[in-house]
């Protein structure tokens, strides 16, 4: 709300005019200027308050009416304040500037407009907020005629065309107008480096601070704050340094804005030290900077001190924004520490912040990541003003968890909503068809894609098809689809195919699409796996050795299958044959029960996929050391009877340890939740949710 001051001599004034009703009118001055902090409904009632006062003053001069026209626009209610304005029979050139700025601040452009052609006098102010009004929605070429038009341009009108300019994405003639600017000033040369650098222009940026520097202006902390922003979209360290160093010297560091600046640019250089040096050079209450720090060690893999900042947030009485809610769930994703992601919710919903878009989204990617597809859809519903990332958020979850009629109902309900879908939506919908066994619908969208002519079909949804087809059994059509597509076939539709003749046990198709991942990437890890693992599977030792020598000459290393769980906010993380966790001897006893538990349950261990050529007895013992049996054997011993258990894996999870898993689940009375690279898997009594098609 603007802030309007009054001398002593002009309260004084107020009280002789008024006389008998001067407290009537210090009571309403009292109500225009203690707005600021309260709740919405608080100030309503103080809005409704103030005019119940103004309205006993007999005779409102100026100065009243302005500051209660003002809190009307302050809080959105420009009928009431057109009908106050009108009312008033003596109007000053304040009063038409506030309702002219009003008008575009509760959105009524054509008003405001009016307004402005109305006007008995106009001066400068008059004619940039019409300009600025004029730039904010896009109008720019009418913006740059009424400037030419102005009879007195000062720096302020400039300044607003070369940020217009900016907003609008023309650089060009922003950089025109700023060097034709016959005065530039220190917001004018802020002006333009924030413009450059937030288009993708940050070496001209840069440059353009080197300038102002060169030639005496002294940088103000928004500029220092513009150029360290620069420095980092670079990756300048060592220029970003000197602005540091020059920073100090004027002692603009212990600014909020320039201070997060700071940490932003060290975290993006990875220099994890000197962020948090620049944030403990000064204890700051403000949000933005705690913000910058929680971000920082996310952004460098340092999920577990990102958390604990956004703790030390709240001790310390830091209220978080929607930015730092949205960066510590990010965080507690990361770290699949869904318990202390419901913290964070927690703690969202007591500030009311919970159905805010970004929070809303992050929540549903935390618990559909997490392995809680229910809770997804309960924080997806919550959010107010969905967006097409929340649609596209619960869509991919509900794919993930191979709940396919679930992702084709939300999407019934985004196109209900007027929602646009985008080309993520529809990657999202092809591979829900594709965990969920849906063929032919999983057709019908592909086709449908065709009539989206904004979006088309692009590489990613080949590559989906591919897999649908191949989930399908449809081999030789996938590779028929691969050989009409209307642009050159990547690595991803290629290692669809491939991983379809896994599946299938289809050397011959296999061999092709592998040729052509080689021609492509001589070096691509998992198609040299895949065929090794397809050769397995038939048998052919030899080649299957012979595809790992070659895999081993080239220097490719195959990424080791891991698996983890995350408890009480520490993982513990677990490989095949794994021996090094405090809690080994115990883990390879539960797991030796559990060995013996499965073979009176029938459970034969199928020996192809341990894909080494030794005995069936030595086959045995690797699959069942494969590192998410470790993993659940873990969550067992450390986890009360009856609880879920949640266990996130690397790469695609072998046959033989899901159809053991299965039974493992019903053995001990719990739902095992296991995420692989593929899909989630819900496993309780004997079944897996996947329905064994995955």
């Amino acid at each position: 709300m603007p802030t309007f001051s009054a001398t002593p001599t002009r309260f004084l004034s107020l009280r002789n005019h008024f006389k008998i009703f001067g407290a009537a009118a210090a009571s309403t001055s009292k109500f225009f200027t203690s707005f600021s902090g309260n709740s919405a409904s608080a100030i309503a009632h103080h809005v409704k308050n103030g005019r119940e006062l103004f309205d006993r003053i007999p005779s409102s001069d100026v100065y009243l009416s302005t500051k209660m026209i003002a809190s009307y626009i302050e809080n959105f209610r420009l009928d009431e304040a057109l009908k106050l304005f009108y009312e008033i029979p003596v109007k000053d050139l304040v009063m038409w500037n506030l309702m002219i700025k009003g008008c575009f601040q509760c959105g009524n452009l054509d008003m405001g407009q009016k307004m402005f052609d109305e006007m008995p006098e106009r001066n400068v102010i008059s004619w940039t907020t019409m300009v600025d009004a004029f730039l904010k929605n896009g109008m720019v070429e009418e913006a740059q005629g009424l400037f030419w038009k102005m009879p007195v341009r000062d720096s302020a009108a400039w300044n607003a065309m070369i940020h217009g300019f900016c907003v609008n994405g023309r650089v060009g003639e922003a950089t025109r107008f700023f060097e034709m600017m016959p005065d530039k000033n220190a917001i004018s040369w802020t002006t333009m480096i924030s413009g450059l650098d937030q288009l993708g222009r940050s070496a001209e940026a840069l440059s353009n601070f080197r300038k102002m520097v060169g030639i005496g202006f002294k940088p103000s902390p928004r500029t220092f704050s513009c150029a360290i922003t620069a420095c980092a979209n670079v990756g300048d360290r060592c220029l970003g340094s000197q602005v540091h160093g020059y920073m100090m010297k004027l002692g603009c560091v212990f600014d909020t804005y320039v201070a997060a600046s700071l940490i932003t640019f060290y975290a993006s250089c990875k220099q994890i030290e000197e962020f948090v040096k620049a944030f403990n050079e000064r204890l700051h209450p403000n949000v933005v900077v705690w913000t910058s720090l929680l971000t920082g060690y996310g952004a460098n893999g340092k999920h577990e001190a990102a958390l604990t900042v956004f703790r030390d947030m709240i001790r310390f009485g830091v209220v978080p924004n929607q930015s730092s809610f949205t960066s510590a769930l990010n965080s507690s994703r990361e770290m699949g520490a869904v318990d202390w992601g419901k913290g964070i919710h927690g703690t969202a919903i007591k500030q009311g912040t919970e159905t805010d878009v970004f929070v809303g989204n992050s929540l549903v990617v935390l618990y559909t990541k997490c392995g809680n597809i229910l809770e997804g859809i309960a924080a997806f519903e919550e959010i107010a003003g969905k967006n097409v990332v929340s649609w596209n958020a619960i869509i991919v979850g509900c794919g993930q968890h191979g709940c396919g009629e679930w992702a084709m109902g939300f999407f019934a309900q985004m196109a209900k909503a007027g929602c646009e879908p985008d080309e993520i939506t529809f990657t999202g919908l092809l591979n829900c068809c594709s965990h969920s066994g849906m063929l032919q619908k999983g057709k019908r969208i592909f086709e449908s894609l065709h009539r989206y002519t904004a979006i088309g079909v692009k590489i990613e949804h080949y590559a989906c098809m591919v897999d649908i087809l191949c989930r399908s059994g449809k081999l030789d059509e996938a590779e028929g689809l691969v050989q009409k597509m209307t642009m050159e076939p990547n690595i991803s539709v290629w290692l669809a195919l491939l991983g379809g003749c896994r599946a299938q046990s289809n050397v011959e198709i296999a061999e092709r699409a592998a040729r052509n991942i080689y021609n492509i990437d001589p070096h691509c890890c998992a198609a040299y796996v895949l065929m090794s693992n397809i050769y397995a599977l038939a048998g052919r030792w030899m080649d299957a050795a012979k595809t790992r020598r070659h895999m081993k000459k080239l220097g490719t290393i195959k990424e080791p299958g891991r698996s983890w769980i995350t408890l009480k906010g520490v993982q513990h993380s677990f490989v095949s044959c794994d021996k090094s966790h405090p809690l080994c001897d115990e883990i390879y006893r539960k797991l030796g029960w559990l060995g013996e538990k499965l073979k009176e349950y029938g459970h034969v261990p199928d020996h192809r996929y341990a894909l080494h050529d030794v005995e069936d007895e030595h086959k045995a013992q690797i699959l069942s050391y494969h590192s998410e049996r470790l993993a659940v054997c873990f969550a067992l011993i450390s986890t009360a009877e009856g609880s879920a258990i949640t266990v996130m894996k690397n790469l695609r999870t072998c046959e033989d340890c899901h159809s053991a898993i299965k039974i493992i689940a019903k053995i001990v009375g719990r739902k095992i939740v296991i995420r692989d690279s593929s899909r989630f898997h819900h496993f309780r009594d004997g079944f897996c949710s996947c329905k064994d098609y995955w």
